[in-house]
C-alpha cells in the first residue's frame, strides 16, 4: 500500500471511528429512527451528486431501476437497520466501546459466508472467531460491571442497569451481525455491479425505508444546535465521504487491504470518545478490545498460522 493510500485509509477510520462519537453526541436529541434516517439520507444526496457528476445519467438511472430490489434490501440490511442498532446501543454504551464492538463484522462476515454461501471455514479462522467472541464478552462485563456496581445498593436499579447494558451490547452484536449478512447478501445478487452505483441505491433505499418512521417519530423537543452539527457530520463525512474513500481504496489497493480499517477504527472511536466526551479508558477495554481485534486477523484469514508454524513444520 503507497503513503497515499495508506493516509487515506487512517482518513476513512478516523471517519468511521468519529461516527460513534457524532452517534452518541446527537442520539440524545433525535431519537433513533429520526438521526439515522437524517445520516443516510444526506449521505444518499452526497452520493447521488456523485455519481451523478461521473457517469451518464440515463446509464445511472437504468441500472439503479434494474436492480432496485436488490438495492434496496442492501440498504436495509447495511445501513438501515444496524444504524439504528448502533444508535440504540449508544444509548447506554459509550462510543468508544461500540466502536470496538463494530470490529466484530468481519467474523460474523465469515460466519454468514460459509453457512449461506459455503465458503471455507478453516480451524484457525474458527479459533479466530471463538477468541473474538471472548473479546467482546470481556469489553461488556468491563461497560456493564461499574454501572451495576453503582447501584448495588438498591437492586432494582442494578438490575435495569444490568439489563440495559446487555441489551445494548446485543443491539451493537446484531449491528455487526447485520453488516456480515449484507457482505454476502451483496455477494450473491449485486456481483458485477459497480461499487458506487451499489452504495449511493443502498442509502437511497435505506432512506426510503427510514424515512416515515423518523416523521412518526420525530422529535417534539427543539434538536440542539450541536446535535444538528453532529448530523451533519454524520451524514456528510461519515457516510457520503467516507464511502467513496472506502470504494477507492477497494479499487486501487483491493478489498483485503481496504479491509484492514476494521483494526484502525476502534483506535479513533476509544480515542475521540475519550478527548470530547470524557469516556473512562481502562486496561480491561484496552485488553478486550486487543482480543477482539487478535480474533478478527485469524477469522478473516488475514494471520495465516500461528507465528513460527511454518518453520516448525518444515524442520519435521
Amino acid at each position: 500500500m503507497s503513503p497515499v493510500n495508506l493516509l487515506q485509509l487512517i482518513v476513512l477510520a478516523a471517519l468511521w471511528g468519529g461516527s460513534f462519537l457524532f452517534i452518541r453526541i446527537a442520539v440524545p436529541d433525535f431519537g433513533v429512527a429520526p438521526l439515522m434516517a437524517l445520516r443516510v439520507g444526506i449521505g444518499a444526496a452526497f452520493l447521488v451528486a456523485v455519481l451523478l457528476t461521473t457517469r451518464p445519467i440515463r446509464q445511472s438511472i437504468t441500472t439503479l431501476r434494474r436492480r432496485v430490489w436488490p438495492l434496496i434490501a442492501v440498504g436495509v440490511l447495511n445501513s438501515a437497520i444496524p444504524f439504528c442498532l448502533f444508535a440504540y446501543a449508544e444509548l447506554t454504551l459509550s462510543a468508544g466501546v461500540t466502536s470496538v464492538i463494530n470490529a466484530t463484522s468481519p467474523l460474523w462476515a465469515a460466519l454468514v459466508a460459509f453457512v449461506w454461501l459455503k465458503d471455507r471455514l478453516t480451524t484457525l479462522r474458527s479459533i479466530g472467531m471463538a477468541i473474538g467472541f471472548v473479546g467482546v464478552m470481556i469489553l461488556v462485563w468491563n461497560q456493564i460491571a461499574p454501572s451495576s456496581a453503582a447501584n448495588a445498593a438498591n437492586a432494582a436499579n442494578a438490575d435495569a442497569a444490568l439489563l440495559h447494558g446487555l441489551l445494548a451490547a446485543a443491539a451493537a452484536l446484531a449491528a455487526a451481525a447485520f453488516y456480515g449478512v449484507a457482505g454476502s447478501f451483496t455477494k450473491k445478487y449485486l456481483t458485477g455491479v459497480d461499487s458506487l452505483t451499489v452504495a449511493t441505491g443502498s442509502m437511497l433505499g435505506a432512506t426510503l425505508v427510514l424515512a416515515p418512521i423518523a416523521f412518526a417519530t420525530w422529535p417534539v423537543a427543539p434538536v440542539s444546535t450541536t446535535a444538528w452539527q453532529a448530523v451533519l457530520a454524520l451524514g456528510i463525512g461519515c457516510t457520503g465521504v467516507a464511502y467513496l474513500l472506502y470504494f477507492h481504496l477497494i479499487a486501487v489497493a483491493g478489498p483485503t487491504r481496504a479491509m484492514t480499517v476494521t483494526f484502525v477504527i476502534p483506535i479513533f472511536g476509544i480515542l475521540l470518545g475519550a478527548v470530547f466526551l470524557h469516556e473512562s479508558v481502562s486496561a480491561t477495554m484496552i485488553g478486550g478490545c486487543a482480543v477482539i481485534l487478535a480474533g478478527t486477523a485469524l477469522a478473516t484469514g488475514m494471520v495465516k498460522g500461528w507465528p513460527g508454524s511454518k518453520r516448525r513444520a518444515a524442520v519435521r
